[in-house]
């Protein structure tokens, strides 16, 4: 009986281990999903933009593409801009339809890909992603105040952004399906793991809004598959007065912006 329970004990440490050593390597290809495009690859959107490449260093690559206000020629005067870090998946095209709910307010919208996302190049980390989002708002001041930058995150965007505002003035901080922490989402799969200590990416959104001196508007699901609703209603006691927690009932994770409520506050928030 004892070689038997002692014989199961080291399958399940065996197991224990291959699967926390599977995970720790193959981390990055569960947490992100770009879409990769050809340098050479001609995007074409149904409203006017501009496609800018910054080379941050021989390795990095940076696309970021902006869109302008609906109705006004390039370089002519808007509200101002709205700086878009979107989710884990796809590219700039695949978000691109959703710059319309704000260039038709007056905003222009810029999105920039992540490194390893669509037209960028270069390692995807934590600390990279924080320094060229840096880089993605000077180039915005270049044209715009800080009374005229709106950050808005979506999803994985959403720990950027926050990190962004913590650091940098801004109009306002909208964030759309945020998360806790990257840690915090893992470990309801990863329990029996040190999870804060394998994580490559870890994203404490929790730990940034405090420093946020810019108005915050959250948007979550309440059916979120993704990001649990719970995990999103941590945030809630990190707000302070005048900050604004929209709950999206029945909101899943990609869909809130196709729901009346999400387009009323959104619109209000761009007629300030």
């Amino acid at each position: 009986m004892k070689k038997i329970v002692f014989r199961w004990m080291k399958v399940l440490v065996l197991l224990y281990c291959v699967v926390g050593i599977a995970w720790y390597y193959g981390q990055d290809k569960l947490m992100l999903h770009p879409t990769v495009a050809d340098s050479k690859t001609i995007y074409s959107f149904s409203q006017p933009f501009t496609e800018l490449n910054l080379n941050y260093d021989e390795h990095t690559n940076i696309n970021i593409v902006e869109f302008s206000a609906a109705g006004r020629p390039k370089d002519s005067t808007a509200k101002g801009v709205v700086l878009y870090f979107h989710g884990n998946g796809g590219s700039i095209p695949d978000y691109a339809g959703l710059a319309k709910d704000f260039t038709s307010k007056g905003y222009e919208c810029w999105l920039m890909d992540y490194p390893g996302f669509g037209k960028s190049t270069g390692e995807f980390s934590e600390k990279r992603v924080n320094t060229l989002s840096l880089v993605f708002y000077k180039l915005a001041r270049s044209r715009w105040k800080p009374s005229q930058i709106i950050l808005y995150g979506q999803s994985l965007g959403t720990g950027v952004a926050a990190q962004l505002a913590s650091v940098r003035d801004c109009k306002r901080l909208i964030l759309q399906s945020p998360y806790y922490s990257m840690t915090s989402l893992f470990r309801r799969y990863l329990f029996l793991y040190p999870v804060g200590m394998m994580l490559h990416n870890q994203f404490p959104t929790y730990n940034y809004l405090p420093a946020v001196t810019a108005p915050i508007t959250i948007f979550s699901g309440s059916e979120d598959e993704t990001v649990p609703y719970h995990n999103s209603e941590r945030l809630k006691p990190l707000l302070k007065t005048g900050d604004e927690f929209v709950t999206i009932i029945g909101g899943k994770h990609k869909d809130l912006p196709g729901f009346p409520v999400y387009q009323q506050k959104l619109d209000s928030l761009l007629s300030l």
